[in-house]
This record gives structure tokens, sequence and C-alpha cells, in this order.
């Protein structure tokens, strides 16, 4: 008896179609969010907006906060890709500390106030499965720092004896004040000269307290093996009679 393969396809097509819908409704849902924010926004506009009836958005998302978890979820796996494949491809632990403070102020600020404020206060839920969610997106998204300072911690790059951890908080809780201000106030600052300020002030906190004195020695010793090496490298002759710095001796007057 032959296969009917009449079922297949239209399970195909179906599962095609709800792919391209879910796609739609995150897009709109990511709008809206960033707009209105999670308390304000709604299942009822999203689908309005879709031009989709509510029902559907619960079709596809068994909540509101199980479709904003999606929204920031997807957000996540996109700068948290970027940064796993950039990163490591930069050399010195100052120019990934530029990188990082610059990416993350792109990627909050990027998008409008909407999206940094939705990620910042999504992330302070009271929820605690929810936040816990956020928690570990977080913690993929840090990691290739994380990884980046372990390195440069192990090769004495670092000031001893601050940990890991704190230096990860003062780099992104000195950008969270910058980062609410703007929520709040609705000021974009300039990203690229904010980032080039607090790389230098969190630079002076990395580096270990004798950086400049170390490198003034090892400056110093350099130069005088260079003068060595020249002097080495220059024969020795005994001074020309004709020279300046010859003394002359006065003849004898002839009897």
């Amino acid at each position: 008896m032959p296969r009917d393969d009449t079922a297949s396809a239209p399970r195909s097509a179906r599962t095609e179609k709800s792919g391209r819908r879910i796609e739609s409704l995150l897009a709109v849902a990511r709008e809206v969010f960033a707009e209105k924010g999670f308390e304000r926004a709604t299942t009822l506009e999203i689908a309005q907006r879709l031009g989709v009836s509510e029902a559907t958005v619960f079709t596809y998302f068994g909540s509101k906060r199980e479709l904003c978890l999606e929204v920031i979820r997807r957000w996540y796996d996109q700068i948290s890709g970027e940064v796993e494949r950039e990163l490591p491809q930069i050399n010195g632990l100052r120019a990934q500390l530029a990188f990082v403070v610059r990416k993350h102020l792109v990627n909050l600020m990027g998008e409008g106030a909407g999206i940094c404020a939705l990620v910042l206060s999504e992330g302070r839920t009271a929820d605690a499965a929810f936040g816990g969610v956020i928690a570990d997106l977080k913690r993929r998204y840090i990691a290739p720092f994380m990884h980046a300072l372990a390195a440069a911690r192990d090769a004495g790059e670092l000031r001893e004896g601050v940990p890991l951890r704190l230096l990860r908080d003062m780099v992104f809780g000195s950008m969270e004040h910058v980062l609410w201000d703007y929520v709040v106030s609705g000021k974009k600052p300039d990203i690229e000269e904010t980032a080039s300020q607090l790389t230098d002030l969190l630079w002076s906190a990395f580096v270990p307290a004798d950086a400049s004195l170390h490198a003034l020695s090892q400056f110093r010793a350099e130069v005088g093996h260079a003068l060595r090496r020249l002097d080495a490298a220059v024969p020795s002759s005994p001074p020309s009679p004709s020279s300046p710095l010859t003394p002359l001796t006065p003849r004898k007057a002839s009897s």
C-alpha cells in the first residue's frame, strides 16, 4: 500500500508558518515592551499591532511575562554571541576593557531608552524564577570578559589582591549609573566620549599600584643597557694632536 504523505506536508507548512508568526510576534513585542515597559505593555496591544487576536499571542506564549522573557533572551543571545566572537580577537587587557565598555554602552543605548530600561528594570524583578533566568543570561554575556581578567591576573597585569568579581562590578556598575541617567533624563550622552572616559578611569584601578614606577625603572635599565652596548661598539683611540681637547706643551727657547 503506498504511503500517504498528505498529512506530513500540511504539518510542515504549519510549522513554517508558526515559526514566521513567532518571529513577527517577538519583533512587535520587543517594540511594545521598549516603548511601554513591562507593566504598561499589554498582550492586546501587541496582538493589535500584529493584526491578530489576543488569543493568538497566548497560543505561542503562556503569559506576558513569558513573552517578555523570550524577547530579552533573544536580545542577550544576539549581544552575547557578538562578544564571544569579537573579544578573544583583541590583544591586551586595556584594549579588551575599552571594547567591553563601548560595546555595552552601544548595546544598551543603541536602540533607545526603552530597551535599556526594559533590560535594567527586568533584571531587578522580584520574581525569583524570572530573575534567575536573567542572571544566567548576564553570566553568559560577561563570561568572555571574566576570562580575559583571569588571564591578565595570571600574567601579573592586574592589581594584586582585588577579586575579579569586584573589578567586574566596577566596570558594569559604573556603566549602569550612566544608563539609568539616560533612562531617567532621556538625554543620550556621547557614547564614544563616555566610553573613553570610563575606560581611562577604570584602567587606573586595574593596573598594579607600582606599574608606573616599574615602567620607569625598566625604561632606565633599557637605556643604560643600550648606552653600554654603544660604548662597547665604538673602539677607543688616542686623541689626535690637533684635537682641541689635547693640551699643548710649550717648546723651550733655544739658547
